[in-house]
C-alpha cells in the first residue's frame, strides 16, 4: 500500500478542499472505532487520509476522542505522516489571535483519563520523546505557512490541558510562568501515540484568543473563538494544500520517527503475550 498524508481536521477544519475522493471507510479497531470515518482520496498525485479529531458535526470532546483507535486506524490505511491541525490559546503578548504557531515542545497537564500508549496488557515499551515533533514535518508546515500569508512562528511549547472548560485566570497565569506559549486540548496523547505507531507528526496550531491571562481581552467564550478560527481555517487550508506538495515530494523513510516504538519494547521476547501483540502488530511495523 502506497504511504498517505494524514490530516487530523481540528476545531473548525472539518473537510479538505479539492481532494478527490476515492472511498469513505469506517473502520473498527483493536482500540475501538475512530473519531469518524476517515475520508481517503488524493491532492493531484498525493495519497490523503482526512480524519475529523472530534467527529463528524464535532460531537466528541477532548477527554472523549479515541486518540489510539485514530492512530491505529490511519496507520493501518497507510499513514505515515500527520499534519494535525489544533486550536489554541496564546500565553505570550505576541503570539495573536488569527496567528499560526508550530511548535516544538510539549507539556501535558490531562488528568490520565486518556488511553496514553499502545502498550500494556503484557507489552511494556519506552519509546523516546524529547523532541515531541517531527523536525521534518515542523520544517514544511513553517515553509507551507509563510507561503499561503499566515503570521506564523517557528517553536514553542504547547501545554495540553483536560478541558473542555478554559482555564481558570489562576491557572493561566501559572502556566504562563512556568514560560508555555499556547495552550490546548488535544496535542497529548495524540503526538504520543503517533511517535508510537512511528508516524512522522507535527501540529498546526492557530491562535483563536488570549486565554484569560491577558486582561485587557476579558474572558475567552466560544463566539470569540469561533469568529477567529473561521478566519484561521482559510489560511490553514491554503498551507495544508501547500505542505501536501511538499510532504509528497520529501524522502523521509529516514527520520527517526520511523520505526521508535518497534524499538521500544523492554518485555522479554519469550514473556510477551500473544494477543497484544497480534494487536500492535499494525502499530509497531515500519
Amino acid at each position: 500500500m502506497a504511504d498517505r498524508i494524514g490530516i487530523i481536521g481540528g476545531s473548525g477544519l472539518y473537510s479538505i478542499r479539492d481532494v478527490e475522493t476515492e472511498e469513505v471507510v469506517e473502520p473498527r479497531t483493536p482500540f475501538g472505532s475512530p473519531s469518524g470515518p476517515i475520508t481517503l482520496g488524493r491532492l493531484g498525485d498525493t495519497g490523503v487520509a482526512f480524519l475529523p479529531r472530534h467527529g463528524v458535526g464535532h460531537r466528541l470532546m477532548p477527554s472523549e476522542v479515541p486518540f489510539a483507535a485514530n492512530i491505529y486506524a490511519l496507520k493501518r490505511e497507510g499513514v505515515r505522516t500527520i499534519i494535525a491541525v489544533s486550536a489554541v490559546g496564546s500565553m505570550r503578548e505576541d503570539l495573536k489571535p488569527r496567528h499560526f504557531v508550530v511548535p516544538d515542545q510539549l507539556y501535558d497537564r490531562t488528568k490520565g483519563i486518556r488511553r496514553h500508549t499502545f502498550f500494556g496488557d503484557g507489552v511494556v515499551g519506552h519509546i523516546g520523546f524529547a523532541d515531541p515533533f517531527c523536525g521534518n514535518v515542523r520544517r514544511v508546515l513553517l515553509e507551507s505557512a509563510g507561503e499561503a500569508g499566515a503570521t506564523t512562528h517557528d517553536g514553542g511549547t504547547y501545554v495540553c490541558i483536560e478541558g473542555p472548560q478554559f482555564s481558570t485566570k489562576a491557572e493561566s497565569r501559572a502556566y504562563r510562568a512556568m514560560g508555555v506559549d499556547v495552550i490546548g486540548m488535544t496535542a497529548i496523547p495524540e503526538a504520543k501515540l503517533a511517535r508510537e505507531a512511528g508516524i512522522c507528526y507535527a501540529t498546526l496550531a492557530m491562535v483563536t484568543d488570549y486565554d484569560v491571562w491577558h486582561e485587557s481581552e476579558g474572558e475567552v467564550t466560544v463566539e470569540m473563538v469561533m469568529a477567529n478560527m473561521r478566519h484561521n481555517v482559510k489560511l490553514a487550508r491554503a498551507t495544508l494544500h501547500g505542505a501536501l506538495e511538499r510532504l509528497a515530494a520529501a524522502d523521509l523513510s529516514g527520520c527517526s520517527c520511523r520505526g521508535a516504538g518497534a524499538g521500544a519494547m523492554i518485555t522479554p521476547e519469550d514473556a510477551r503475550d500473544p494477543e497484544t501483540l497480534r494487536k500492535l502488530q499494525i502499530v509497531l511495523e515500519e
